[in-house]
C-alpha cells in the first residue's frame, strides 16, 4: 500500500445507478476556448453526455453548479467519446460520440453567464453515419498524412475496421482470423492501426495497405473472416520493454515523459492504486478513493497535469500527487510468550471437534434418503372409466388410459419438494410436475395423473420413473441440503396391446430357451387370448395400438419360446415381458434355479438397418436445414433490395424481384415443413432404434450369461442418450463408448490400451466405423471377453473358450478376416433360431407352422 494517497483536487458522483467504461472520458479544450483550458467530457452506457470545466474554491471541493457546462440525453448509449478535427474546411474542434449504430459529431460552443449560475454549453450536430454493424470502439488521426484534419476508424464487433473520412464514409476492411474485438489505436509515426487479436497478440495494419484493399462490402459473407482484404503487415518489431505486474490491471495510458527517450506510463488497479512508471521504473505509487476504469491527463483552471479518474459505477475525480501522508495509525500489538503446548493441545481439541461434527452433521447427513422421504408408486390394474386421452394420433377409435397413484410420506421437514413423472414417449403424461410444502414431519401427500398412448408407434420401454428433488434443513445449513429420490414403476402391456390374432409366418424370429417346462400362455397372460381352446394355449397373438402384430408361440416339450413378427424391432416388448412373467410365475411357484438362454445368432444385420436408416434421417436433417438457411438469406437478401427499391424516390421497375420473393417464401416454408416432417421421423426412428438396441442387448446377455453389472455396462454403452441431435447423436456417442470398451476391459494387448481415443465427438461420415466396432464386440465376448469398470478392467484377455477360437484382432487388416470368419456366427438370415443340433425333429415340436 502507498504510504501517500492521490490528493483530492475536485471530485464528483454522476448520475444515478449509472455504467461507464473505458471510452467513455475524454479531455480536450472540446468548446474552442481562447485560454485553452481543457474540460472534462463524460458519456454513459444510459446515453447521458455531460462536460465540467471545474473550478473549486479551494483543493477538494465537491462539484458546484456552474462546474456542469452541459448535461444532455442521447437516448443510445455512449461507448466512447473524442475530441479532434472531424469537420471538413475547419480545423476546430469537434466531438464524435460512439453509439452502437451510430457515429454522432457535434460542435461544441461556449456562452458566457450573466449571473452566478456560470458559463454555459451548446452542442450542435454537425452530421452523423448510421452503421450497418454494431460498433465497438473507435481511433482517430490523419491517416494516410492528411494535414489539417481527422478522420475515424470505427472497430465493429464482427471484426470489420469502418474509416470515415469526415462527412463521408471511405472504406471497410475484415480482420484477419477475427474473434473477439480487441482495443484499437491509431500510430502516426507508421501510419498503421494497432490491435491486440484473441490470441493475445500485437498487430499493425498499415493504412495504405488497407486503403488500397478489396472492399469488404463486395465480397461475400462466406469470406468475410479471410484476410481477402489487403496483404497483412509482416511486423519486424521488437519488445522495447516488459514489466511484469503483481495485480490486475483496470486501466492504462501511455504520455509523453519529460525525459527524453522514455515514456511515462498511468496504471490503476483492483486494489485502488495508481502506479505511475517510467519505461519499467516505478516513479510512484498513490492510493484512490475507488477503482478507475479510465484516465486521463490534463491543465485544467491553469493547473497542469490534473490526473482525471473515473470508476465504473460514476465517481469521477480530478486529482494531483502529493506528500501528505496518512494520518491513520495502527494500534500497538500486545506481544505475549507463546506456549506451545498449550497451542497443541488447543488443536488437538479444535480437530476433535471439528472430526465429531463432520461424523455427525457434515455437509451430507449421515441418514438414509428413505428415512427423510418414502415415495411409493401405485399403478391401476384397470382402465379409466372415461379415458384422458387427449389428441391422440393412433389408429384406433378410443385409446385407453390408466391411472398413476404416488404417494409421499416425510419422516422430517422438508423444503422445495418437486416431483417429476417420466415415462417414455410416444406414451404421453396428463401431468408430469407437482409441488409439495412439508412443512411438518409425518405428512401423506397423495398425486394421481393418467398415461396414455399418444402417437402412432410403440414406445421403446414400458418402465416409468417418478423423481422427487427436495431439500433438507440441518443446523449448519437452513436453506438445506439437495436431494434426489426416484421410485420406479411399470405400465401394464394392455396399455399399448391389445389381443390379435396368431399369424404362422413372419419375416422376423427369435427363439428363447429355458431350463424348465413350458408354460400354458394363458396363465402368462391372462386377457390376451383371443380364444379359448384347449388346442391354442401355446400360441398367442398379440396387437400393438401403433399396427405391430406379434405371435409368441410356445413348445409343449422342448422348453423353448418363439416370438415372431413382421418387424425386427417389434420383438423387445414382447420378449421383454415373455421372460419377466417366466421369472414371476416361478418366483411364485418356489422355484430359484430358471434361467433362460439363447442359443440363436445375434440378428446384427437386422439391427444394422436400423441404424442405418436412423442416419440417414439425421444426414437428410442437416441437409434440409442447410437448404433451408440458404432460401432465408435469399429471402431477407430479396427483402433488402425490394425494399431499397419502395424507398427510392424515383420510382423504378421491380425486375420481378416480388416474383421472386414469393417462390422463396414458398420455398422457405417448404423446406420449413420438411425439417419439422424429417424431425418427426427421425424422433421416431430413435424410438425403434431404442427397442432394437433394448432386444440386442438382452440376446447378448442371454447368450452369455452376463451378470447385471456386466448388463448395465451394455446399456451405458449402447443407450447413452434419452433423445438425440444434431450436435451429438447416437451414432458417435455409442462409437466411442464402444470403442472404449474395446481398448481396456475386452482388449487383447497392451497396444491396444495405448491407442488414444478422440476426444470430439462430430458426425461421422457412414455407420461402416460404428458396425465394424459392434461386431467386434460381439466377437471378443464370445471367445471369453468380459465387461469390468474395475481397475482391472484394463487387463488382457486369455481366456479361451472350449472348442478352439481365432485370436482377437490388432489392427483393423486382422478385424477384416474376423468379420469374414464370423459370419456363420452373426448370421444374416431373417430366421433367427438355433442352430445347434437337437434330438427333435423340429424347434418347436407341437407347433404347427
Amino acid at each position: 500500500m502507498s504510504l501517500f494517497k492521490a490528493r483530492d483536487w475536485w471530485s464528483t458522483i454522476l448520475g444515478d445507478k449509472e455504467e461507464f467504461d473505458q471510452g467513455c472520458l475524454c479531455l480536450a479544450n472540446v468548446d474552442n476556448s481562447g485560454n485553452g483550458q481543457d474540460k472534462i467530457i463524460v458519456g454513459s452506457f444510459m446515453g447521458y453526455l455531460r462536460i465540467f470545466s471545474p473550478h473549486p474554491a479551494k483543493t477538494g471541493d465537491g462539484a458546484q453548479a456552474e462546474d456542469l457546462l452541459l448535461e444532455v440525453d442521447l437516448r443510445d448509449p455512449v461507448l466512447q467519446v473524442e475530441v479532434g478535427k472531424f469537420v471538413s474546411g475547419t480545423e476546430m474542434l469537434h466531438l464524435a460520440v460512439l453509439h452502437s449504430r451510430k457515429l454522432c459529431v457535434y460542435s461544441v460552443s461556449g456562452t458566457l453567464g450573466n449571473v452566478e449560475h456560470g458559463n454555459q454549453c451548446q452542442m450542435k450536430l454537425m452530421y452523423e453515419h448510421n452503421l450497418q454493424r454494431t460498433a465497438c470502439n473507435m481511433t482517430y488521426g490523419s491517416f494516410g498524412g492528411v494535414k489539417g484534419r481527422d478522420l475515424i476508424c470505427i472497430q465493429s464487433m464482427d471484426g470489420m475496421l469502418m474509416v470515415f473520412e469526415q462527412e463521408s464514409y471511405a472504406f471497410g476492411r475484415f480482420l484477419p482470423g477475427f474473434l473477439l474485438p480487441g482495443p484499437l489505436a491509431y500510430s502516426s509515426r507508421t501510419d498503421s492501426f494497432l490491435t491486440v487479436s484473441s490470441c493475445q497478440q500485437v498487430e499493425s495494419y498499415k493504412y495504405q495497405v488497407l486503403a488500397f484493399a478489396t472492399d469488404a462490402d463486395k465480397r461475400q459473407e462466406t469470406e468475410q473472416q479471410k484476410l481477402g482484404s489487403g496483404k497483412r503487415l509482416v511486423d519486424n518489431g521488437q519488445i522495447r520493454f516488459m514489466k511484469k505486474l503483481d495485480w490486475s490491471p483496470s486501466c492504462f495510458l501511455p504520455y509523453c515523459s519529460v525525459s527524453e527517450g522514455t515514456i511515462n506510463t498511468l496504471i490503476g488497479n483492483h486494489n485502488n492504486m495508481l502506479h505511475i512508471y517510467q519505461d519499467v521504473t516505478l516513479k510512484w505509487a498513490t492510493q484512490l478513493p475507488h477503482i478507475p476504469v479510465a484516465v486521463r491527463v490534463g491543465c485544467l483552471h491553469d493547473l497542469k497535469g490534473v490526473i482525471v479518474t473515473l470508476s465504473d459505477d460514476g465517481h469521477l475525480q480530478c486529482s494531483y500527487l502529493g506528500t501528505d501522508p496518512s494520518l491513520f495509525q495502527a494500534p500497538n500489538v500486545q506481544s505475549r510468550e507463546l506456549n506451545y503446548d498449550e497451542l497443541d493441545v488447543e488443536m488437538k481439541e479444535l480437530q476433535k471437534i471439528i472430526k465429531d461434527v463432520n461424523k455427525s452433521q457434515g455437509v451430507w447427513p449421515m441418514t438414509e434418503r428413505e428415512d427423510d422421504l418414502n415415495v411409493s408408486v401405485v399403478v391401476s390394474p384397470n382402465f379409466d372409466s372415461v379415458s384422458q386421452a387427449t389428441d391422440v394420433e393412433v389408429g384406433t377409435d378410443l385409446v385407453p388410459s390408466v391411472t398413476v397413484k404416488v404417494t409421499l410420506q416425510n419422516r422430517v421437514i422438508l423444503q422445495k419438494a418437486k416431483l417429476s413423472v417420466y415415462v417414455q414417449p410416444p406414451l404421453e403424461l396428463t401431468c408430469d410436475q407437482f409441488t409439495f410444502e412439508f412443512m411438518t414431519p409425518d405428512l401423506t401427500r397423495t398425486v394421481s395423473f393418467s398415461v396414455y398412448l399418444k402417437r402412432s408407434y410403440t414406445p421403446s420401454e414400458l418402465e416409468g420413473n417418478a423423481v422427487v428433488s427436495y431439500s433438507r434443513p440441518t443446523d449448519r445449513n437452513p436453506d438445506g441440503i439437495p436431494r434426489v429420490i426416484q421410485c420406479k414403476f411399470r405400465l401394464p402391456l394392455k396399455l399399448i396391446c391389445l389381443p390379435g390374432q396368431p399369424s404362422k409366418t413372419a419375416s422376423h424370429k427369435i427363439t428363447i430357451d429355458t431350463n424348465k417346462s413350458p408354460v400354458s400362455l394363458l396363465s402368462l397372460f391372462p386377457g390376451f387370448a383371443s380364444q379359448s381352446d384347449d388346442d391354442q394355449v401355446n400360441v398367442m397373438g398379440f396387437h400393438f395400438l401403433g399396427g405391430a402384430r406379434i405371435t409368441v408361440l410356445a413348445s409343449k416339450t422342448s422348453q423353448r419360446y418363439r416370438i415372431q413378427s413382421e418387424q425386427f424391432e417389434d420383438l423387445w416388448l414382447i420378449t421383454n415381458e415373455l421372460i419377466l412373467r417366466l421369472q414371476e410365475y416361478f418366483e411364485k411357484q418356489g422355484v430359484k434355479d430358471f434361467a433362460c438362454s439363447f442359443s440363436g445368432s445375434i440378428p446384427l444385420q437386422e439391427y444394422f438397418e436400423l441404424i442405418d436408416h436412423h442416419f440417414e434421417l439425421r444426414i437428410n436433417g442437416e441437409k434440409l436445414e442447410e437448404l433451408l438457411s440458404e432460401r432465408a438469406v435469399q429471402f431477407r437478401a430479396i427483402q433488402r433490395r425490394l425494399l431499397a427499391r419502395f424507398k427510392d424516390k424515383t420510382p423504378a421497375p421491380l425486375q420481378h424481384l416480388d416474383t421472386l420473393l414469393d417462390g422463396t417464401y414458398k420455398q422457405v416454408i417448404a423446406l420449413a415443413d420438411a425439417v419439422e416432417e424429417n424431425q418427426g421421423n427421425l424422433f421416431q426412428s430413435f424410438t425403434r432404434l431404442k427397442s432394437a438396441t433394448h432386444l440386442v442387448i438382452l440376446l447378448i446377455a442371454l447368450w452369455q450369461k452376463l451378470s447385471a453389472d456386466q448388463v448395465a455396462i451394455l446399456e451405458a454403452a449402447f443407450l447413452p442418450l434419452q433423445e438425440d441431435t444434431q450436435e451429438l447423436g447416437w451414432e458417435e456417442t455409442v462409437d466411442a463408448a464402444i470403442s472404449h470398451l474395446l481398448k481396456t476391459c475386452l482388449s487383447k494387448s497392451s497396444k491396444e490400451q495405448a491407442l488414444n481415443l478422440n476426444s470430439q465427438l462430430n458426425i461421422p461420415k457412414d455407420t461402416s466405423q460404428l458396425k465394424k466396432h459392434i461386431t467386434l464386440l460381439c466377437d471378443r465376448l464370445s471367445k471369453g471377453g468380459r465387461l469390468c469398470l474395475s481397475t482391472d478392467a484394463a487387463a488382457p484377455q486369455t481366456m479361451v473358450m472350449p472348442g478352439g477360437c481365432t485370436t482377437i484382432p490388432e489392427s483393423d487388416l486382422e478385424e477384416r478376416s474376423v468379420e469374414q470368419d464370423s459370419t456363420e456366427l452373426f448370421t444374416n438370415h431373417r430366421h433367427l433360431t438355433a442352430e445347434t443340433p437337437r434330438p427333435e425333429v423340429s424347434p418347436l415340436q407341437g407347433v404347427s407352422e
